[in-house]
């Protein structure tokens, strides 16, 4: 029960559920980015919520079966093959042994799921097999010719077309619950920051979404201690350009953190291809 890396592409990870629970030991929680794909992609081969998955970033990967199984690919839609034949994106579909599939480059979106009837059997670490880029633990990325286990089945597959799948965004719209530290910025500057354009920057990646744009003014100078971090926190480094952590994110920081997206909108954060525009919008300061 396994499968061979043919193709490992750009940055395709395992990814679970994370590991949250283990901040005061500074391990974030990771996990996947866009856990509604990864959970839909579990949901159609039969598997639990917290099954493994595989998290591709842009360009797909490939991967030999060394039995028949039970494949979904969700997330970023893509081209899927199977020996060079099509298969569907967003259901489940049987890969014969000894042939390849093939999930090729997001058309819209960034990061794909690709799931597999039994999970990824991975060594878990901290109770989970998710890998996380920024302390290390859990798997390594994947690389040619490595060789996935596979655990047993769950349950029977749901089958086809059943369940919806939300597109990734044409525009990144983030609530921002204000604070703790919205006012080391000038006033103005918080005022019109849902009038301010932003884009996603290429520099993004699974500890956070990096944005272009007109730089927030601090009304400030100095540095502030370092601070516990959390998912969602929307931290402004000295350039003024605002970053939102992702689940990979530190889970101390010494930068202000103008506010905190909430956790429901941030799967549409993974999504965001380099370009994408992003517009914030602040709500009422938490109490």
């Amino acid at each position: 029960m396994s499968l061979e890396v043919v193709r490992p592409g750009a940055l395709t990870t395992v990814q679970d559920l994370g590991r949250p629970g283990h901040a005061h030991l500074g391990v974030p929680r990771s996990g996947a980015l866009d856990p509604r794909a990864h959970r839909l992609a579990n949901l159609l081969t039969g598997n639990a919520p917290e099954a493994a998955t595989l998290e591709t970033t842009v360009d797909g990967t490939a991967l030999r079966a060394a039995v028949t199984v039970t494949v979904a690919v969700t997330g970023a839609p893509c081209p899927v093959r199977v020996d060079g034949r099509p298969a569907p994106w967003g259901a489940a579909f049987r890969v014969p042994a000894g042939s390849v599939l093939d999930v090729g480059r997001a058309v819209t979106g960034v990061r794909s799921y690709v799931a597999v009837r039994g999970g990824i059997d991975a060594e878990p670490v901290l109770g989970s097999r998710a890998t996380d880029l920024l302390s290390g633990l859990g798997p390594a990325p994947l690389t040619a010719g490595l060789t996935l286990g596979l655990g047993a089945p769950h349950a029977p597959s749901t089958g086809v077309d059943a369940l919806a799948t939300p597109a990734p965004p044409a525009e990144l719209v983030l609530p921002l619950h204000l604070g703790p530290r919205d006012d080391w910025f000038a006033p103005p500057a918080v005022r019109n920051l849902a009038r301010a354009r932003y884009q996603v920057s290429s520099a993004s990646n699974r500890i956070g979404l990096r944005t272009q744009g007109p730089p927030l003014k601090r009304s400030r100078t100095g540095e502030l201690p370092s601070e516990g971090m959390t998912l969602g926190s929307v931290q402004v480094p000295p350039d003024g350009l605002p970053v939102v952590f992702l689940a990979d994110h530190p889970v101390t920081g010494g930068y202000p953190v103008l506010g905190v997206v909430p956790e429901e909108h941030l799967p549409a954060a993974a999504q965001a291809a380099p370009g994408t525009p992003v517009i914030f919008l602040p709500l009422l300061r938490r109490t």
